[in-house]
C-alpha cells in the first residue's frame, strides 16, 4: 500500500455506492483486508503508509482495534444501503505495516469483526503478515485457534548484509524458528523475499532462496527491489551512499529463484509467486488480480466493489476522527468506465499463469497481442493455443507497470 493517495473525486461521507456497484456481484468473490499501519522501526526502502512510534500524534495504537471493527460496521451497513447484496467473505488478509506489532488478542477482535458483520465462507482463507521477530509460540497458536488459516513472514534476505541494507531488524537465523513454530500451531506458511538490494550479489540471492527452500513453506514470494521517491535508500542512491540496483542483475535472480523453486517444487502462478500446489496459492492476492470485490479497512486502505475504488485517509489519527464520527474514512473514489475495466483486467491478469483467454478480448487488443508477441513479453507458442503466457522477463516488465495498480 504506497503512501501517497491517488488523485480523484471526493468520497460522500456516508459512504453509498453508485448502483452500478451492485450489478454482478453474486458473481464476484468478497474478501477484506485489514491494514494495521504501525511499525517498531521504518525500513528505509519502504513506502507505504506506515507509522512508527514516534510518527503516531493524535491516535494510539491500543485504541486501533475497535476502530477497524467500527469501520467493519460502517461498510456492513454501507453495502447493505447500496444494496449490494450479501456475500460470504472468502479471504481476509491482514497486512501493514506490520500486523503482529499489535497484540494477538487485537488481531483476533479484529476478525471477530468480520465474523460478527460478514459470513465467513466455509474454508476461508484467513492471512496475517508478520515479522519473524513479532511473534512466538503463544502468539501463533493464539491466531490459528481463533480462525487464521496461514501466516506470510517478511524473510526479505538470509544474508545479514542485505538486511542491514534495508534495514530489516529480524536475525535470519530466527526464520526456520517462527515457521516450525507455525506449523506446530496449524497455520500454512508463506515467506516474502525481496532480490535486488544495492550490493546484494547473485550468490547471496542463490543463498536467500536456499534457505527459504529448506524451511519448506507452502508459498514463496519474491519481489525486485523498487526505489520509491522520496524514501530514505532514494535519497542514499541519489548521494551515492549505495549503488543503483542493477535491472539486469535483478533479472538474472529472477530467473535463478524461478529455477531454483520450480525444482524444489514450487509452481509459478503469479509473476513474483510460487506454490507447493493450487490449493497454496494466495486466494486473497489472486482476487486483487482477477478483478474481485473486497473491502479495505484501515488508514490509506483501498477498496474496489463493482467498479467503484476508494481509499481511506491516510494519518491513523484523521483515520480515528472519521470513524468516531460515524463518518466514512475514504479520502477519495473513482468509478471506472468500461474501458478502464477492460484494461486493468488485462493488466492484471498477464501476471498470471493463467493467463487471458484471446477470444475474451476486443478485436482491437487481439491485433495489439501480436505487437506484444512480436516484442516478446508472451510466448508465442502458447498464444497460438489461445492463452497469453509471459516469458520471465515479460513477467518483471508485467510486474513493473501494475505491481501498485490495486494500492495494496
Amino acid at each position: 500500500m504506497p503512501s501517497a493517495l491517488p488523485l480523484a473525486d471526493p468520497a460522500p461521507s456516508d459512504g453509498l455506492l453508485p448502483e452500478t456497484a451492485a450489478v454482478g456481484a453474486h458473481e464476484r468473490n468478497f474478501g477484506v483486508y485489514l491494514h494495521v499501519p504501525f511499525c517498531r522501526v521504518r525500513c528505509g526502502y519502504c513506502d507505504f503508509n506506515t507509522y512508527t512510534a514516534t510518527e503516531l500524534r493524535g491516535a494510539k495504537q491500543s485504541d486501533y482495534a475497535d476502530e477497524a471493527v467500527a469501520e467493519l460496521r460502517f461498510g456492513k451497513s454501507v453495502l447493505a444501503s447500496s444494496t449490494v447484496p450479501d456475500r460470504p467473505v472468502s479471504t481476509v488478509f491482514f497486512g501493514g505495516g506490520t500486523p503482529t506489532l499489535l497484540p494477538a488478542d487485537d488481531l483476533v477482535r479484529m476478525l471477530r469483526g468480520v465474523t460478527d458483520n460478514f459470513d465467513l465462507a466455509p474454508g476461508a482463507e484467513v492471512t496475517t503478515e508478520a515479522n519473524p521477530d513479532s511473534v512466538d509460540a503463544t502468539y501463533l497458536r493464539t491466531l490459528a485457534e481463533a480462525g487464521f488459516t496461514r501466516v506470510s513472514f517478511g524473510m526479505q534476505s538470509a544474508v545479514p548484509s542485505v538486511l542491514a541494507t534495508l534495514e530489516r531488524t529480524h536475525d535470519p537465523a530466527r526464520v526456520p524458528l517462527v515457521v516450525q513454530w507455525a506449523r506446530e500451531a496449524g497455520l500454512g506458511v508463506s515467506l516474502d523475499l525481496i532480490y535486488g538490494t544495492p550490493g546484494e550479489t547473485l550468490a547471496d540471492w542463490r543463498v536467500s532462496l536456499e534457505t527459504a527452500v529448506a524451511c519448506a513453506p507452502d508459498h514463496v514470494s519474491a519481489y525486485s527491489l523498487i526505489v520509491e521517491p522520496g524514501t530514505k535508500l532514494a535519497r542514499q542512491i541519489r548521494s551515492g551512499v549505495v549503488g543503483t540496483p542493477d535491472e539486469d542483475l535483478q533479472a538474472d535472480m529472477y530467473e535463478l529463484a524461478d529455477d531454483l523453486l520450480t525444482e524444489a517444487g514450487y509452481g509459478w502462478y503469479e509473476v513474483s509467486n510460487w506454490a507447493t500446489d493450487d490449493t497454496h496459492r494466495s486466494r486473497h492476492n489472486l482476487s486483487y488480480w482477477t478483478g474481485e470485490d473486497w473491502w479495505g479497512v484501515g488508514p490509506g486502505s483501498h477498496s474496489h466493489v463493482g467498479g467503484v475504488r476508494w481509499w481511506n485517509v491516510k494519518h491513523p489519527a484523521a483515520y480515528a476522527q472519521r470513524i468516531a464520527a460515524g463518518e466514512s474514512p475514504a479520502a477519495g473514489r473513482e468509478t471506472l468506465d468500461d474501458e478502464t475495466r477492460e484494461l486493468e483486467r488485462i493488466l492484471l491478469l498477464t501476471r498470471t499463469r493463467d493467463g487471458i483467454p484471446i477470444r475474451t478480448l476486443a478485436p482491437e487488443a487481439r491485433t495489439a497481442v501480436a505487437g506484444l508477441i512480436a516484442e516478446e513479453l508472451v510466448d508465442a507458442r502458447q498464444a497460438l493455443l489461445g492463452r497469453l503466457e509471459l516469458t520471465r522477463r515479460g513477467r518483471l516488465l508485467a510486474d513493473a507497470v501494475v505491481r501498485r495498480l490495486v494500492g495494496d
